[in-house]
């Protein structure tokens, strides 16, 4: 019976899963590196069914040769987060809220039964790849994050205590007033301090709508899949800060940046 590949291109990347022996292996591709994807299909996968989503998936279709079906990404993404989720806990079967943070984000209320799309922002893996790159001069993930990690977000963000100092301030001063709202003004902060707060911008929009969500729709488990997580722990760091002030549990599936091939794939 010829196999069957799960493959996510989104607008950044192109994200694969595939079963062997009971296990589910994950790859990615650039989308710039379509070339490299179909070679890897010819030579080691000739005989594979593909099983296509996102928002590419009809670019790969033009260029394949190799049977396939297209399968609605959100229907995807929600799948196969479900199934990640029971890997971990078999019994799991609960509503919750399930972010994805792909290029842009997409915001779903998923219950046993159903799900559906309730919110979506323009923030997201693109907005930090585009400002990353104008930040440090690099079209570089991996380089950005780590700059993230060396850097400080109080010296680029302008905070509540930054408002009220001498004084104390109504309410918690670490809060962000204004997003880069002190990058004009404080000569001493890096390019590290800057990119750290690019995270903090995202992650506290995301979280923000997150919760409204959660609230609304009267569930506290909010689950964050996308590629833009990998490797990405001030990202995780910052969607995990809030749990003092918004009443949600913050949950990171193993394998989450692959969750669409692998629904596509189910």
């Amino acid at each position: 019976m010829p196999e069957k590949i799960g493959i996510d291109a989104g607008g950044s990347l192109i994200k694969i899963a595939y079963e062997e022996q009971g296990d589910f292996h994950v790859m990615s591709y650039r989308n710039h590196e379509m070339n490299k994807l179909l070679e890897w299909l010819q030579m080691v996968k000739p005989d594979a069914v593909l099983y296509l989503t996102g928002g590419k998936s009809g670019h790969i279709q033009k260029q394949v040769n190799l049977r396939n079906h297209v399968v609605d990404e959100f229907t995807a993404v929600t799948k196969g987060t479900k199934f990640l989720l029971q890997q971990k806990k078999p019994s799991f079967d609960e509503d919750f809220i399930l972010v994805s943070i792909g290029t842009g984000t997409s915001i779903f209320h998923v219950t046993p039964d159903n799900s559906k799309r309730v919110l979506g922002s323009g923030i997201g893996g693109g907005t930090l790849m585009g400002l990353g790159s104008l930040l440090t001069g690099r079209n570089d993930f991996h380089h950005i994050i780590e700059l993230a990690k060396k850097g400080s977000n109080e010296n680029s963000d302008l905070l509540v205590k930054d408002i009220y100092s001498p004084y104390d301030p109504p309410i918690p001063g670490h809060l962000t007033a204004a997003n880069f709202g002190k990058a004009h003004l404080n000569a001493k902060a890096r390019v590290e301090d800057h990119v750290a707060g690019l995270i903090q911008l995202l992650g506290e929009t995301i979280i923000s709508l997150a919760g409204q969500a959660a609230i609304s729709h009267q569930t506290e488990k909010v689950v964050f899949v996308g590629s833009t997580l990998n490797g990405n722990a001030p990202l995780k760091e910052v969607l995990s800060g809030f749990q003092n002030m918004m009443p949600y549990e913050p949950i990171f599936p193993e394998k989450g940046s692959h969750a669409g091939a692998i629904g596509a794939l189910l």
